[in-house]
């Protein structure tokens, strides 16, 4: 019989890092951009986040702390969500560095931008899939004793969405295609999306 690593988290773990993003892992990237009022272009990314609903396409994603991202999004309502890809790993990890709200991501980590079509954040140019999107949501998190929690629980609607045509075979998204990356456990932890570790199983009847 397995003797088990237990413990209450409000305990404390005992080990040397948190299993718990490498425990949920590997995660998609929410690499969000915003535009701040003054017209501040800003990019982040987000681990905490997912595709939660297919009609209409809702997506999610969590800030740990009332960040640059999340003032945007609750000021304008509008946001792009751009796929992070091996190709632009080292730019997507520039644009996590903790700098104060008047920099400019794209310009920090050298990236270049596409416009969007419905919504004012710009694209991130290179990456072949962007969801813009509006906010329907923004909800502040709290424990099972009802105390809020300083995180932030952003939805948005995806009301536009651009997918690079070199992403389709025959009209299908090639999802390990663009290699996209996802974030693992501890402080630098990530992996890639490759063909060679699919398999395919179908639901039964």
């Amino acid at each position: 019989m397995t003797d088990y690593h237990f413990y209450r988290p409000e305990d404390g773990h005992r080990l040397p890092h948190s299993p718990l993003n490498a425990i949920v892992a590997p995660r998609p990237i929410g690499w969000i951009s915003t535009i701040g009022r003054d017209g501040t272009r800003n990019l982040a990314p987000y681990s905490f986040f997912n595709l939660i609903n297919y009609d209409p396409p809702l997506i999610v994603f969590a800030s740990s702390g009332w960040k640059d991202t999340v003032a945007n999004i609750e000021a304008s309502g509008e946001f792009v969500w751009n796929l992070a890809t091996r190709a632009q790993a080292e730019a997507m990890n520039a644009t996590s560095a903790s700098v104060g709200p008047g920099v400019d991501e794209f310009a920090l980590a050298g990236l270049d931008t596409l416009p969007s079509t419905i919504v004012a954040p710009p694209r991130v140019a290179g990456s072949p899939v962007h969801f813009e999107c509006r906010m329907t949501q923004l909800i502040r998190l709290e424990d099972r004793h009802g105390e809020e929690l300083d995180q932030w629980l952003v939805i948005g609607e995806a009301v536009g969405i651009h997918i690079d045509p070199a992403m389709l075979e025959d009209g299908v998204y090639q999802t390990a295609r663009p290699v996209p990356i996802t974030r693992g456990g501890g402080p630098a932890d990530y992996f890639a999306i490759t063909q060679d570790a699919l398999f395919k199983m179908k639901r039964p009847d």
